[in-house]
């Protein structure tokens, strides 16, 4: 299908040196994409251009995209995948976990989103945003308030920014993943394995996602397949938010 191509297109991707990310910028770029990856430390398995610095530094994400449209002038595409999960329980949470998890899961990619859309204005040119959200925007998990919080705050985000881009021809959507096996849910993973056991029994499709069950979501929405389509959350959990009760052991 044609419209599937990102052939001529140009692609950030936030936090794309591994999980999610990288699974993202791989689909990006086998559907044609030309793609600026971005990571926090260096490896020799990521392709170039890899920007490094950290999201969380004050101004971070300016230099950031200052880099990128150096790299890729014709930058058109936007995924905002950079994200982390710092919770303790809630009667130990500190403001300082409580702030940096504020920084990096919201405040960053809002005004990620407002420089890469003040350029597409400027050069008079349409684009496409993906943020990747997360079940967690709709669906409380235990000792994770400030994470669960910061997802809610995104699925706003993906609407509001959607009502305020419209006129400037820039796309805004979300895709929020469910349980996916990354390097930040792995240890998690294999220290629980009842608790894993619990989560494919209630996911509808029956196991955990890798990332990329979420980059199929990503190049769509980013392709003119998705050209009547802003301000919504594509949901990539497996059936797991689709039911109050999920499925009957057996």
């Amino acid at each position: 299908m044609k419209t599937l191509s990102l052939e001529n297109r140009a692609a950030l991707v936030t936090g794309s040196t591994r999980g999610i990310g990288a699974a993202i910028a791989d689909g990006l770029a086998e559907s044609g994409a030309r793609v600026v990856r971005h990571g926090r430390a260096n490896t020799d398995k990521v392709p170039e251009p890899c920007l490094l610095c950290d999201l969380v530094d004050p101004d971070a994400s300016i230099g950031l995209l200052n880099r990128a449209f150096e790299a890729s002038p014709d930058l058109d595409i936007l995924v905002c995948n950079a994200g982390s999960f710092f919770d303790l329980p809630f009667l130990e949470m500190d403001r300082e976990r409580w702030n940096k998890t504020l920084k990096l899961n919201v405040e960053t990619p809002y005004f990620l989103i407002q420089d890469f859309a003040r350029r597409l204005v400027a050069g008079q040119r349409g684009g496409s945003v993906v943020i990747i959200g997360s079940t967690n925007g709709i669906q409380a998990e235990e000792d994770s308030t400030a994470y669960d919080i910061s997802k809610g705050a995104l699925a706003m985000m993906t609407k509001t920014l959607a009502v305020a881009l419209a006129p400037h021809r820039i796309r805004v959507n979300c895709v929020a993943p469910g349980l996916i096996r990354t390097p930040l849910t792995v240890p998690w993973m294999d220290a629980q394995p009842a608790k894993v056991k619990h989560y494919e029994s209630n996911i509808l499709l029956g196991r955990i996602g890798a990332g990329e069950d979420c980059a199929g979501a990503c190049v769509f929405l980013c392709s003119d397949a998705a050209s009547y389509i802003t301000g919504q959350t594509l949901y990539v959990d497996g059936g797991l938010t689709a039911v109050q009760i999920g499925k009957q052991a057996t």
